[in-house]
């Protein structure tokens, strides 16, 4: 008679066992796999460590942990921005040794500033660096009579419209791609900046044939819609702070540029009869961001080449490159298009 006596430590770690079980159903009696079958992410022998307890995952959340140093506090608070799963924001705040660090965007905003920098110098110009006569000469910059040169799809990232292009693209690639990157790595997010700098270019190609492209607003706007587009889809699971407020800033960033961007390109040219960049690239950079970009942002853990979407896409961004490749070999000419002259 009486209240029942509560259940011994044993009985509640059998519990807890159990429950974690419910919630990782994947990790029930497997064998250790080889290190070439694991998943590029988690081992089976950390999966076994949650189920013993070691480090109870289910019952402290990171956010709880007290006493951390800074860096310590600086990954837990990328791991927060970018990651939906507590199981996975501890996996990554327990194993990140910034052994790489993240080299892939600082090196790439380097380059940028740096040409940005030198072009300032020898045009006499930092504002409006487009306007500038001499500014297409640059062998940098993508221009439709020298569609033939194949490196200028790509090397147009180093080219702005001036410091105000410049300083916004910086600052979004850093303040996202830099986390980013920390997360996933340089291999992944290199594979979606170039995929947006590349579609970027040949959307130019194929829907403004007759404007040039400059700045690496192809690659950023890949990098933030993916991110934005991965906190939307598991908006209950980010625990980033302020995530509507933050979300707001960076789309108004983001539509701010892009106004700059048609603003520049429907005014009058300072080189005609060629007009000033395209804002094209932009809209090829979110349909990559949106695509390739969702499915590698959501995939922490898994392997990309075990997920259906990512073939799906992946064979989506190949028939546009093709197609946009044969565009343009045969449609300028099918089309009797009137060209801009050779800078």
């Amino acid at each position: 008679m009486g209240e029942h006596p509560s259940p011994g430590p044993a009985v509640a770690a059998c519990a807890e066992a159990e429950r974690i079980e419910e919630l990782e159903p994947e990790v029930e009696e497997r064998p250790p796999a080889a290190p070439e079958d694991m998943s590029n992410k988690r081992s089976n022998s950390f999966r076994q460590a949650i189920l013993q307890g070691n480090r109870r995952l289910c019952s402290k959340a990171l956010l709880e942990e007290k006493g951390l140093n800074f860096s310590q506090r600086l990954i837990r608070h990328v791991a927060y921005e970018t990651l939906p799963r507590e199981i996975d924001r501890k996996w990554y705040y327990d194993s990140y040794t910034c052994c790489p660090p993240p080299w892939f965007m600082i090196t790439v905003t380097l380059l940028e500033v740096a040409f940005f920098l030198y072009n300032g110098v020898s045009l006499d110009q930092f504002v409006l660096q487009v306007t500038h006569p001499r500014y297409l000469k640059n062998s940098l910059v993508y221009h439709p009579q020298l569609r033939a040169q194949a490196w200028r799809y790509l090397t147009y990232i180093f080219m702005h419209a001036g410091i105000e292009h410049l300083g916004l693209n910086v600052v979004l690639q850093l303040l996202v791609g830099v986390p980013l990157e920390m997360v996933h790595g340089a291999t992944r997010i290199a594979l979606v900046y170039v995929a947006g700098v590349v579609a970027g270019s040949l959307a130019v190609s194929v829907a403004d044939m007759t404007a040039p492209v400059v700045g690496s607003s192809g690659g950023v706007y890949a990098l933030v819609s993916a991110h934005l587009a991965n906190i939307v889809m598991n908006w209950s699971g980010m625990k980033c702070q302020f995530k509507l407020l933050r979300m707001a800033v960076a789309l108004i960033c983001m539509s701010m540029e892009f106004g700059r961007a048609v603003w520049l390109r429907f005014h009058p040219s300072a080189y005609p009869p060629c007009p000033h960049p395209s804002f094209v690239a932009h809209l090829g950079g979110v349909a990559v961001g949106i695509t390739l970009g969702v499915v590698i942002l959501r995939n922490y853990e898994q392997r990309l080449q075990d997920q259906s979407l990512w073939w799906i896409f992946g064979a989506m961004y190949t028939v546009f490159v093709l197609f946009a490749v044969f565009w343009n070999i045969f449609a300028y000419s099918l089309l009797d298009l009137k060209l801009p002259p050779p800078p």
